[in-house]
C-alpha cells in the first residue's frame, strides 16, 4: 500500500510540471522558464492529475495522525479543486484580483533573480508569454460559446489593466531596475540587455493584443449582472472556508457585528476628541501630517520596523519562531493590480523570504492609524508567521500541505486573529491604531453583508442604520465601504469589484477569525491557560479548512 508521505511527495514533483506557475510561486525550481497550459486541454490534464491523486490518496494507509492528517488534506484539496473545474471556473475566470490574467503578470515577482540563469529564465517567459495568454483565451472563448463568461463589470476591470500592462507604466518595465542592479556586479548580464528590453516589448504588445480580444469579443457578451446566486456563491466559498456555510445566517451575523462596531467605534473616536463626530475624527486621522509617514520610502521603513520589532520581542515569549522565517521583507507592489497590500511566503528552501507588498498607487503620503494593525496581518504574526510556520514544519506535514495547500478561512482568519492578539498584547499604543483595528474589523464586517447581498440579490434590514430595504448592488457597496469602512473612493471601488468577481472570498476573514477564538475560548474553558501552546497547536496544523481545524485543535 502507497505511503501517503510518498504520494504527497509525487504529487507535488508532477504538478509543478503540469502547473509551473505554481511552482514558482511556491519557490519550487527547475520551472521558472515554462508557462502552465491553461487551455481547456491544459485544464483537462490537471482534472487527471487531481482525480488520480484522490484515488491514489484514499487507498493509502493511516497508521497514525500525521498520516492521516496529511491524506485528509490532500482528498479535501482535490475534491475542492476538481468541484471547481467541473463548474467550469476556468471558462469565465475574469477577476480584478487574482485570476490568470493578473497571475501571468505577477508571477515574475516570485521568480528568481539573483543570477544570468534565472534572468534567462525570466526572459524566456517573456518571449513566450503568448502561450499561457492563447491557452488562458481559448478557454475563455469555450465559456463564451456556452454563454459563460465573466460579468462586464470584470471584464472592465481586466482591459483597464490591460491597458496598463501595455503601457509605459506597465509592471514589466520594472523588472529592468532589479536587472540593472545585479549586471553592475555580474558583467555577464549585460549582453542580456538587449534581449530584455525586446521581451519586455514583446510582453506588452501581447498583452495589448489581449486586451483588445477582452474589449471586442468578451465586453459585448459580458453579462451586466454581478452576482453569481446562491448555489454558486455557497460552492466557491467552501473553496476558501473548507467549510459548508449558510449564507442567510452570516448576513445577519454581519450586520450585528456591524451594529456592534459601530458603537466601539464612536467610542474610540471620542477617545482622540469627544468633540468631533466619527466623520471628523477619521478625517483627522487621514489628514493630519503628523499621523501620516510623509513619502513611500519613509513608510516602508517603518513598517519594515514594525516587523522587526514585533518578531524580535514575541518570539520567545509568545512563539517560537524558526530560525528560518525570522526574515521578513516590505516592499511596494507591481503596478497594475488591486489596491489591497498582500503577502508572499518563503519558497520551500528559504532562499525567498517572505514579503509584503504595498501598492502605492498616486500617493504621495501615508496615513498610519490603518497600517500599524494592516502590518501585524499581513506580515509578522499574520501570513507570515502562520505560511512561514507551515513551510518549516518538515516531515511533520506531508510536502503537499506545506508547499501547496491554503485556506483563506483559517489563512485570513489567522491574520485578522493576529490583529486583535497585537492589540491584546499592547502593539497598537495609540488610539489612533485601536480605531486601526476597529476598522478593520467594521471593514471584513462589511464585506460578509456586501458580498452575500450583492451575490445573493438580498435587501438590507429594514432596521438597519444603511439604506434600509433596498436591494443590494455595486453603488451600495462602494457607499458602504466609503461611509462605514472609510476606505477611499478608488480603494472602495476597487475593493468592491473584487467581491463580485470572487465570490465567497471575502467572507473568510470574519468567519475564520470567528472560528479561531471560538476555539481559544473552548480551550480556556477546558482548563488551559497558556496561550502560546495554543497559538502552536493551531499553527503546527498548517492552514487547512475550518471543519478540519477544529478536529485538529480542539481540546
Amino acid at each position: 500500500m502507497t505511503d501517503i508521505f510518498e504520494l504527497s511527495d509525487r504529487a507535488v514533483s508532477t504538478l509543478a510540471v503540469l502547473d509551473p506557475m505554481v511552482a514558482t510561486s511556491v519557490g519550487i525550481g527547475g520551472q521558472d522558464h515554462r508557462w502552465t497550459d491553461l487551455s481547456p486541454e491544459g485544464v483537462t490534464a490537471l482534472r487527471s492529475f487531481w482525480s488520480e491523486t484522490k484515488d491514489a490518496a484514499e487507498q493509502c494507509d493511516r497508521p497514525g495522525r500525521r498520516e492521516d492528517v496529511a491524506a485528509r488534506v490532500l482528498i479535501e484539496e482535490c475534491n475542492l479543486t476538481l468541484a471547481a473545474i467541473d463548474s467550469g471556473q476556468h471558462r469565465r475566470d475574469v477577476n480584478n484580483i487574482v485570476s490568470p490574467w493578473q497571475n501571468i503578470r505577477t508571477i515574475f515577482a516570485s521568480a528568481p533573480m539573483d543570477s544570468v540563469e534565472a534572468w534567462t529564465n525570466v526572459i524566456v517567459r517573456l518571449e513566450t508569454i503568448d502561450q499561457p495568454l492563447a491557452g488562458y483565451r481559448a478557454s475563455l472563448e469555450e465559456g463564451q460559446a456556452l454563454g459563460e463568461v465573466a460579468s462586464r463589470r470584470q471584464i472592465e476591470a481586466a482591459i483597464e489593466q490591460g491597458r496598463q500592462a501595455a503601457g509605459p507604466d506597465s509592471s514589466f518595465e520594472a523588472l529592468l531596475e532589479p536587472f540593472d542592479q545585479l549586471a553592475e556586479t555580474d558583467v555577464a548580464l549585460v549582453d542580456l540587455r538587449p534581449r530584455l528590453r525586446a521581451a519586455i516589448d514583446n510582453a506588452k504588445a501581447r498583452y495589448g493584443a489581449m486586451t483588445d480580444w477582452f474589449e471586442t469579443e468578451q465586453l459585448p457578451a459580458a453579462p451586466v449582472a454581478d452576482g453569481v446566486g446562491e448555489e454558486r456563491y455557497v460552492q466557491s466559498a467552501q473553496r476558501f472556508l473548507g467549510e459548508s456555510v449558510d449564507p442567510q445566517q452570516l448576513y445577519s451575523w454581519g450586520w450585528s457585528e456591524i451594529e456592534r462596531l459601530t458603537s466601539e467605534v464612536a467610542a474610540a473616536c471620542a477617545r482622540i476628541d469627544p468633540e468631533r463626530t466619527v466623520d471628523e475624527v477619521m478625517d483627522l486621522l487621514v489628514t493630519d501630517p503628523e499621523r501620516a509617514a510623509p513619502d513611500v520610502t519613509s513608510f516602508l521603513a517603518v513598517m519594515q520596523s514594525r516587523q522587526e520589532q514585533a518578531l524580535s520581542q514575541l518570539n520567545g515569549s509568545h512563539f517560537d519562531v524558526d530560525e528560518r522565517i525570522r526574515t521578513i521583507e516590505v516592499t511596494t507592489a507591481p503596478a497594475g493590480g488591486a489596491s489591497a497590500p498582500y503577502y508572499t511566503g518563503p519558497s520551500e528552501d528559504f532562499s525567498r523570504p517572505g514579503r509584503v507588498w504595498y501598492p502605492v498607487d498616486d500617493r504621495t503620503t501615508f496615513p498610519l492609524w490603518e497600517e500599524v494593525t494592516t502590518a501585524y496581518h499581513e506580515g509578522f504574526p499574520g501570513h507570515h508567521l502562520q505560511v512561514g510556520w507551515q513551510v518549516a514544519m518538515g516531515e511533520e506535514l506531508s510536502r503537499f500541505h506545506r508547499t501547496m495547500v491554503w485556506y483563506p478561512g483559517s489563512g485570513e482568519g489567522w491574520a485578522l486573529y493576529a490583529e486583535r492578539l497585537m492589540g491584546e498584547l499592547g502593539y497598537l499604543e495609540k488610539p489612533d491604531y485601536e480605531i486601526g483595528l476597529l476598522m478593520s474589523q467594521m471593514f471584513r464586517s462589511c464585506r460578509i453583508v456586501i458580498d452575500i447581498g450583492c451575490h445573493l440579490g438580498l435587501t438590507i434590514p429594514a432596521d438597519a442604520g444603511f439604506h434600509p430595504g433596498e436591494q443590494w448592488n455595486f453603488e451600495l457597496a462602494v457607499e458602504m465601504l466609503r461611509s462605514m469602512a472609510h476606505l477611499p473612493e478608488p480603494m472602495a471601488v476597487s475593493e468592491a469589484t473584487r467581491y463580485l468577481g470572487w465570490p465567497g472570498q471575502a467572507i473568510s476573514y470574519k468567519v475564520g477569525e470567528q472560528a479561531i477564538i471560538d476555539l481559544r475560548t473552548e480551550w480556556q474553558a477546558a482548563g488551559h491557560t497558556d496561550l502560546k501552546q495554543f497559538h502552536a497547536e493551531l499553527l503546527s496544523v498548517g492552514s487547512v479548512g475550518l471543519d478540519l481545524m477544529r478536529d485538529l485543535v480542539r481540546p
